[in-house]
């Protein structure tokens, strides 16, 4: 009789548990999204979910998507090696469309603490564990050649980095989503807690995805890695990657209000777009040649 019972209660906890994965992902596609043309070929989706109606929170939502064709914007990559600088001021400086903050880095020092090459050159290296040890962030990354983009998994050899043929490299991770497959998380802080969140997907029909999701307030509290995956596959991507979050989540489109920025960033502590956090790094949108 206990053991009926306690089967009893487990499925329908489970059956609750996928009803409301169910919910979620019907609120987040049914969704009113405010949509922008940015450029040929790329719009701007965002949403405000302020019933906490998404996964029992509220959580403010923007993402570009690019189609790949025709005069379609292309991307690129843009660093420092030594100085920080706002996601808004990598963008200008670039003459660009739109740009997100990029990958991992050092805060004291002002470099990435991940590989990444541009236009064929190695820019930085990985800052290896104490042990040699790869961090997460380095067992995945986002390629470019002739500005078409697109996400990579480590081999597992030590010089993977060397043998990818694309001129553009940004190594970020943890990898969300890959061909299809949502990949095994970690069950740390670091994936667990919600935070702000920046992500690339790539959709089934090849379409380009910039995502940032807002956190640390009550307006948006952010998100886990585990719920960023399903946002991402509900959006429709088949690869999704992560890329540096927390108050480095920054989205800048050239020429909108508040400085071009469209999310709202939380190094001042406030529910504003003026918060932007200094980076190394940054995925640029750039004008077709």
């Amino acid at each position: 009789m206990v053991k009926k019972s306690l089967f009893t209660l487990s499925l329908i906890l489970y059956s609750c548990l996928l009803f409301s994965q169910n919910a979620d992902s019907v609120t987040l596609v049914k969704a009113k999204w405010k949509k922008q043309r940015i450029a040929p070929k790329t719009k701007l989706y965002t949403h405000h979910f302020n019933q906490k109606n998404l996964f029992s929170a509220n959580e403010y939502i923007s993402y570009i998507e690019i189609n790949r064709k025709g005069k379609a914007p292309v991307f690129a990559i843009g660093a420092e090696k030594t100085v920080l600088r706002k996601t808004s001021d990598f963008g200008k400086s670039a003459g660009a469309i739109a740009a997100v903050n990029g990958t991992f880095f050092d805060v004291k020092n002002g470099r990435s603490v991940d590989y990444i090459r541009i236009d064929g050159s190695t820019f930085t290296e990985n800052t290896l564990g104490k042990s040699g040890e790869r961090a997460v962030h380095q067992k995945s990354a986002v390629v470019i050649e002739d500005g078409r983009l697109s996400i990579k998994k480590w081999d597992e050899t030590a010089d993977w980095e060397s043998k990818i043929a694309e001129k553009n490299v940004m190594n970020s991770g943890p990898l969300l989503t890959y061909g299809l497959s949502d990949q095994a998380l970690l069950e740390n802080s670091f994936n667990k807690t919600r935070h702000p969140r920046t992500c690339i997907g790539i959709k089934a029909n090849g379409k380009v995805i910039l995502v940032t999701v807002d956190g640390r307030n009550e307006n948006s509290a952010g998100m886990s890695l585990f719920e960023l995956t399903k946002i991402m596959r509900w959006l429709g991507c088949v690869s999704s990657i992560n890329l540096d979050g927390g108050g480095s989540t920054a989205m800048w489109i050239d020429g909108f209000p508040d400085n071009g920025i469209v999310n709202f960033p939380t190094d001042n502590k406030k529910w504003d777009h003026a918060g932007e956090r200094k980076v190394a790094n940054v995925i640029l949108l750039m004008k077709k040649p």
